[in-house]
């Protein structure tokens, strides 16, 4: 069958996108430790030169990879996780994939494409078997510590906030909660994990903490950095960083560990919204029924 201006442009689309993906695996496999993943996604960066250079038999063309994707996966492997990184690079692949599958002119075209969707799909089974990543065994360590950081700090903000008046204030009260529960919350992980004979508690205690200290930091922000009677400002910066927390930390969820987004993103919203508004309402009333003035 011919190949039509069409069928030819899709082909070097594929072509680089082949191309960059092998450059991708090569230079993630620099920074995994372990030598079977290591070796595991070098074949698979073998695999997809092979897929390029299939396409190449029909556009007769030199594709060079895209050094922006490159640079772009390569940061998120070092920042995120390989883990993640792969699996987001690979919800692309299986989209280019869906392309040329659903177009009988395509496949009739270039009768490869078959074969070479198999492997793309091998590729992604070989990848789920492969992924063990440290960060995500002590992934519940850390939702463990959003969680909590999110509902608590957030609710005490809120109450603060209307009880206090005073960033200043607000920002020393919320610091030493918030650091107050770091501590418990870390050694509470820590002799949960050691009680269950877990292989290193120290670890997860770690993971707990800093999850829950970074939160409240961030949290915290807009209350140090705002004037002084500019609380409730603050207070609703507050709250777009607590919505903005756990989008990012339910879209790595959704990528690494296939969760499902909608679903944890609007639960975790509506439980950390819910309960700082109750405790807004609730310093009005402590602050009322007190009879104190700030």
């Amino acid at each position: 069958m011919e190949i039509t201006e069409n069928i030819r442009k899709n082909l070097l689309e594929y072509q680089k996108s082949e191309a960059t993906g092998a450059e991708i695996y090569r230079r993630i496999s620099g920074i995994v430790k372990d030598e079977n993943d290591k070796a595991t996604l070098l074949k698979i960066a073998s695999e997809e030169d092979k897929h390029a250079a299939i396409w190449k038999r029909y556009t007769r063309e030199n594709i060079s990879y895209s050094k922006w994707n490159v640079l772009f996966y390569t940061l998120l492997a070092k920042l995120f996780g390989y883990t993640f990184a792969i699996k987001l690079m690979e919800k692309g692949e299986n989209t280019t994939i869906d392309n040329y599958t659903k177009d009988p002119e395509f496949i009739k075209a270039v009768p490869e494409s078959a074969r070479i969707t198999e492997e793309e799909e091998a590729h992604e089974d070989a990848l789920i078997g492969m992924l063990d990543e440290e960060k995500l065994k002590y992934m519940g360590s850390i939702v463990l510590g959003l969680n909590d950081a999110l509902v608590e700090i957030s609710g005490s903000l809120a109450g603060f906030t209307f009880a206090m008046g005073s960033n200043r204030l607000i920002s020393m009260a919320g610091l030493i909660t918030g650091i107050s529960a770091t501590l418990s919350m870390a050694s509470s992980e820590y002799l949960s994990n050691r009680s269950e004979g877990s292989s290193n508690p120290l670890k997860s205690s770690i993971y707990t903490g800093f999850a829950y200290l970074i939160a409240v930091v961030l949290m915290i922000l807009p209350f140090l950095l705002l004037p002084d009677q500019m609380h409730y400002q603050a207070l609703f910066l507050t709250m777009l960083i607590v919505v903005g927390i756990i989008f990012v930390f339910n879209f790595y969820l959704s990528v690494a560990k296939d969760y499902d987004f909608k679903t944890r993103f609007l639960e975790m919203a509506a439980i950390s919204l819910g309960v700082a508004a109750l405790s807004f309402f609730i310093g009005i009333a402590v602050k009322n029924f007190l009879g104190v003035e700030l």
